[in-house]
């Protein structure tokens, strides 16, 4: 199973582009700086799966559920990933009402960590990829960054593909947390 689950992911993850690989027919879509973003209507939102693993600081951590949480998909050797990183770093600390994680793939835990002690990054990050699986049938990561926005329902109601930019992040998570 957990050979299946690395084969979807690495199908699924394939370098750092911008592709924004639609399947549903009521999306609202529009470019915002660097990346796609997809805005969904509660009606056509699908579950996230339960966020649970182990973390890059060697703990075992379950995601609170009935909380807006935002989800980034990065590597350390992806550009667009350094770029974003002090944004949603920033973000964490301006919404403390919000839960924010990050998921690592493609990647050595070495490199991983250095990235995380260079950019002082504060909210966890998964290190077991196959995470990313449990989103099929929903708004699946389909590039390396990818920030998806989960609602306080549980269901993914944004992804952002590429680099998040200060003001399309605004806008997503904002929008996101006005329907609570």
């Amino acid at each position: 199973m957990k050979l299946i689950a690395l084969i979807f992911t690495a199908l699924i993850l394939t370098g750092c582009t911008s592709d924004n690989g639609t399947t549903l027919q009521n999306e609202n879509a529009f470019i915002s700086g660097n990346g796609i973003s997809l805005f969904l209507e509660k009606e056509d939102r699908k579950s996230a799966p339960k966020i649970s693993g182990p973390t890059l600081d060697s703990k075992f951590l379950t995601l609170e559920s009935n909380r807006v949480t935002v989800i980034n998909v990065w590597a350390s050797w992806c550009a667009p990933c350094r770029a974003e990183a002090p944004v949603l770093q920033d973000f964490s600390i301006m919404y403390p009402q919000v839960q924010f994680a990050g998921i690592l793939t493609r990647d050595s835990i070495s490199s991983a960590k250095a990235f995380y002690e260079n950019f002082n990054l504060t909210y966890p990050t998964f290190i077991d990829d196959s995470i990313l699986v449990g989103f099929r049938g929903s708004l699946i990561p389909n590039a390396i960054p990818t920030t998806l926005i989960i609602d306080k329902d549980g269901k993914v109601a944004v992804r952002i593909s590429g680099e998040v930019t200060v003001a399309g992040m605004k806008k997503m998570l904002e929008k996101v947390l006005a329907d609570a």
